[in-house]
């Protein structure tokens, strides 16, 4: 018996059992500290179920919270009782109920034997470790930490607060130099020994004692006074999540662990049936005999952190959804926004989606319902029209219509009476596409037989609103596709901007427009904007526009060609 086995049980006493009973009949002594917090009625149930093997024993019983110095405690315990009660023991090798072994138990003891003066335990100094989470490295040695973090959080923040502002710091014992590491280690005999009966222990239990996260320094900091050949290294697999908590194995998991090629493993889920019984009654489904290698799988451990905590482009999840920049693109695809073109021009949604084969909407964000395409009521994803929906939340709505609708561009029109269009939320999307022409929407207003006074008081309430979207559009924080064109500036050429967004959205190959919109007819439109201005209402959105036609002994002033081959 060269290996003794230490295990801290919390829960799932019923699988505790399975396994300490595997590694006694392996031939390893096994002492098992069981949590103070377990009922006394269950403890005894837990005592009497191993009670047939003389090789089981149980220690004085810790109180074990989370990060509390009680971990340490009970495998102080555990630890002094293996010593003492195993002397053939050579290896003592901490694990915890949830721990199960991968291998057959006499690879681990051939392995061991093997190297009879090596100390398998993770132990690096703060400088070295980039896995602590939570805020503090070197603070955990130097500060006081009487308060639970998990049970007694505004107590420990303000305790850590208090101590910082008066600059309080704790003495680190004199030879001590903290190292932090895995809980989970395996030591020798003469390591564990000189640790538990230092004649300095007293000292360096008390300091520990308030040290936060004790589990993980202890041991380790201390194995470095004696050890004379430590490998900083676990042969317990265990995988831990971006917020520091463990990663349980499901049934799932099987070839996983399989591939490891790791001794132990943790944290088993208490009802992962077929682990359970692969690994502790089919030995001869285990590996053979291998070095240790978890990096062999850590590639779909981080494979799986950065998808929790990155996700795919434009699909939230409640892990990430309610914190802002975890979102890894805001929509899954690209997609274009035309604001004015459908004003200056006729029919034109049903022109872009012959000349594109994309997928145009009209005004998604208009004030009375969601404009679909060829007049749909549900689109993908059974999103409905509903402008009350919509607006419930517009930015879901948007990436909503892009997920459901991946694999075809979409593109809508906007305008500025769509006041629940996110603006921002599409100025910060690198895969919006906007194009705008300013002051288009000036062109219904002069085609509409309203009241003048009337027409004037609605150019400068949608004048207001425009400007108010072109500030945000315009914005340094923009990471949109954004074109801006003047309405003048526009119609004088309309042709090169049109070929340009068409080259950008690549739909087809790169090729020269064979057919244009029609535009809309602007006869009298200079003189409808010199009315406003006479009228008190400054329309400077639209650009330069000629008053009047030329006259009669003037020459019309040559235009650029509107259709191109």
């Amino acid at each position: 018996m060269s290996v003794g086995i230490v295990m801290l049980v919390h829960t799932a006493l019923d699988r505790a059992e399975q396994v300490a009973r595997h590694w006694s009949v392996a031939g390893c002594p096994v002492v098992i500290h069981v949590d103070s917090n377990v009922r006394r009625s269950t403890y005894n149930d837990f005592v009497r179920a191993l009670s047939d093997i003389e090789t089981v024993k149980f220690c004085a019983r810790h109180r074990c919270d989370w990060g509390a110095w009680g971990l340490v405690a009970g495998s102080q315990s555990a630890s002094e009782l293996m010593l003492s009660e195993f002397p053939e023991v050579r290896h003592v090798y901490l694990s915890s109920g949830s721990c199960v072994p991968l291998r057959p138990v006499q690879e681990l003891i051939d392995y061991l034997a093997a190297r009879p003066r090596t100390d398998f335990i993770e132990s690096a100094t703060t400088a070295d470790v980039p896995w602590t989470v939570g805020g503090l490295s070197d603070e955990r040695f130097t500060l006081r930490f009487p308060f639970s973090w998990k049970k007694q959080r505004y107590l420990f923040d303000r305790y850590v607060e208090f101590q910082r502002f008066l600059g309080l710091k704790r003495k680190i014992p004199p030879g001590i130099v903290p190292h932090m590491g895995s809980q989970w280690w395996c030591l020798t005999r003469q390591t564990l020994s000189a640790i538990l009966q230092d004649p300095e222990r007293e000292t360096y239990d008390t300091y520990f004692r308030r040290v936060w996260i004790p589990d993980e320094s202890y041991f380790q900091s201390l194995a470095r006074l004696y050890s004379t050949n430590i490998e900083s290294r676990s042969l317990t697999l265990s995988k831990f999540d971006f917020q520091g908590k463990p990663h349980i194995f499901y049934d799932d998991h099987l070839q996983l662990l399989r591939r490891s090629d790791c001794f132990v493993a943790r944290k088993f889920w208490p009802r992962a049936d077929k682990l359970y019984r692969a690994f502790l009654s089919d030995p001869d489904g285990a590996v053979k005999m291998a070095e240790p290698n978890p990096a062999k799988i850590d590639r779909i451990f981080a494979k799986a952190v950065e998808r929790r905590t990155r996700g795919r482009p434009g699909l939230f999840m409640q892990s990430r959804f309610p914190n802002d920049g975890w979102e890894n693109g805001v929509t899954c695809g690209r997609y274009s926004v035309f604001q004015g073109f459908s004003d200056v021009f006729e029919d034109f949604e049903t022109w872009l989606a012959k000349a594109t084969g994309t997928q145009v909407h009209g005004h998604l964000f208009h004030p009375a319902h969601a404009e679909y395409a060829d007049g749909q009521k549900v689109i993908n994803g059974a999103m409905q029209d509903s402008a009350a929906s919509r607006d419930y939340n517009p930015i879901a709505f948007l990436a909503n219509l892009v997920w459901n609708t991946r694999g075809e561009r979409q593109c809508f029109q906007l305008g500025p009476d769509d006041e629940t269009a996110p603006m921002w939320f599409l100025s910060r999307d690198p895969n919006a596409q906007i194009s705008v022409i300013s002051g288009a929407w000036s062109v219904p207003l002069f085609k509409s037989n309203c009241n003048f006074a009337e027409l004037r008081s609605e150019a400068a309430r949608l004048q207001k609103l425009e400007a108010d979207q072109l500030d945000v559009l315009r914005s340094p924080y923009t990471k949109a596709r954004i074109r801006i064109w003047t309405m003048a500036e526009f119609i004088e050429a309309p042709m090169e901007p049109l070929q340009s967004i068409i080259d950008e959205m690549g739909q087809h190959s790169l090729r020269r427009l064979s057919e244009a919109p029609k535009m809309a007819d602007l006869t009298g439109f200079g003189q409808f904007l010199q009315n406003l201005k006479n009228q008190g209402m400054h329309p400077y959105l639209m650009g330069d526009f000629p008053v009047s036609p030329p006259g009669m002994n003037q020459q019309n002033p040559p235009r650029k060609p509107y259709l191109v081959q």
